[in-house]
């Protein structure tokens, strides 16, 4: 099948956008009312306790869609701008819901994007559905999302099926390479959507590689003290430490067991609040050794990633993460299907985005080789890549370690934690 995309004369090198972005003006701010434009609605949470990763992923995609305007925007649309429109979520699926209908109804939006939340997004793609309007989620994982038999909806991340499969895969290569005996598992979790989806995958894959769980604790993420739950975990002794947390409860909770000096052979993250640059930032050496399951990472050594983070961190202090990468990836699938749907139908873009096979330029930073969806919206080709916290020199890095095709060359996991 031909295809036209952004790319279709070739490869635009990393570095040349990266250098027009910083050369021109930001399209978002100068588009004049009556340019021809295509608007994104993403709702995502800037405030509350998920704010710090959904800045991330705004951060994310208005670099992408810079570089995909400066680029000269759409080309089969007449060189149509991409414009960003933001609504803030507050992690609350009643406002998700809310500003979808918004967003569809008054700001006529051509492409819905979202929510970071599983617990907004599960509701919100609803109503993106209900309207026939194209639905992109970059990373919400929550199994269902893309298990509804809905055909609006495509989601660029692993699902959590896939994120629990790894952690265990990861820790049974650990014992049987390292020779450690691993018995004991704890399950500690913040108790949305996300966090209560994350336990029911663990749960029978724990049987089926023959842990005892000895603790299964769920929290709120807006706890402004984890002491208790330390405690917990202290008093049930684990060989294993499972985790799903938001940023600020990610950090108040490590520093706190490392105060009360919990002890474990392997504390292993689910992405989110620990993938986020402020956890490394308020938990230094406090996180040293820890594990971590996500899409991406810095040191992956694929062609453009050192541009666009170096251009990412310039401006904003920090490194991208694995979840603003799936954000930032998503605004060139979003581009690559209108160029090939060629209008601002919505069936037609649905029907171009339901074709998708981007595997090239730009926008593919991703830890894998292909933007591919199957029939039910999810991409098939989303990878996971797990990250040990190391401390090299005076600061905090995250080294790719596993599988052994992504790790980092010179590197040794250490296993069991000391």
């Amino acid at each position: 099948m031909k295809r036209t995309s952004l790319w279709r004369n070739g490869f635009f090198g990393v570095a040349a956008l990266l250098f027009a972005v910083v050369m021109a003006v930001s399209a978002g701010t100068a588009i004049a009312a009556k340019e021809n434009v295509v608007k994104i609605g993403n709702i995502i949470p800037l405030s509350g306790p998920s704010a710090s990763v959904g800045v991330q992923n705004q951060y994310a995609c208005d670099l992408a869609t810079e570089m995909i305007n400066n680029a000269g925007g759409i080309k089969s649309l007449g060189g149509a701008k991409l414009v960003n429109i933001y609504v803030d979520s507050k992690s609350d699926p009643t406002v998700g819901v809310s500003s979808a209908e918004q967003l569809i109804n008054n700001d006529k939006v051509n492409i819905l994007s979202g929510c970071w939340n599983s617990a907004v997004t599960y509701p919100t793609t609803q109503v993106a559905e209900k309207y026939g309007i194209p639905f992109i989620v970059p990373v919400s994982v929550r199994n269902t999302i893309t298990e509804r038999g809905f055909k609006y909806i495509f989601r660029i991340a692993a699902k959590d099926a896939w994120w629990a499969r790894d952690q265990f895969k990861f820790l049974d290569d650990m014992q049987k390479s390292r020779n450690v005996s691993l018995k004991t598992i704890a399950f500690v979790y913040e108790n949305g959507d996300w966090g209560v989806g994350m336990a029911e995958q663990w749960k029978p894959l724990a049987a089926q590689y023959g842990y005892k769980i000895v603790l299964d604790e769920p929290y709120p993420s807006t706890s402004s003290d984890l002491t208790p739950v330390a405690l917990k975990i202290k008093k049930a002794n684990p060989d294993v430490l499972l985790l799903t947390s938001n940023a600020s409860d990610a950090i108040l909770l490590n520093n706190t067991m490392a105060e009360m000096k919990v002890k474990v052979k392997a504390i292993v993250g689910t992405g989110g609040g620990h993938a986020d640059p402020m956890f490394r930032k308020n938990c230094g050496k406090n996180a040293e050794y820890m594990f971590d399951v996500v899409e991406w990472e810095t040191d992956l050594g694929k062609a453009g990633i050192p541009e666009v983070n170096a251009e990412f961190k310039k401006r904003h202090g920090y490194d991208l993460a694995g979840e603003s990468v799936d954000a930032f990836a998503s605004v060139f699938v979003i581009a690559d299907a209108l160029e090939r749907a060629a209008s601002l139908d919505p069936k037609k873009i649905r029907d171009a985005l339901a074709k998708t096979k981007l595997c090239s330029g730009p926008g593919m930073i991703v830890s894998y080789d292909c933007v591919e969806f199957d029939e039910t919206g999810q991409n098939k080709n989303a990878g996971i890549v797990m990250v040990q916290y190391r401390m090299i020199g005076d600061s905090l890095e995250r080294v790719s370690v596993w599988p052994e095709s992504a790790a980092r060359k010179g590197f040794k996991t250490v296993f069991p934690m000391p």
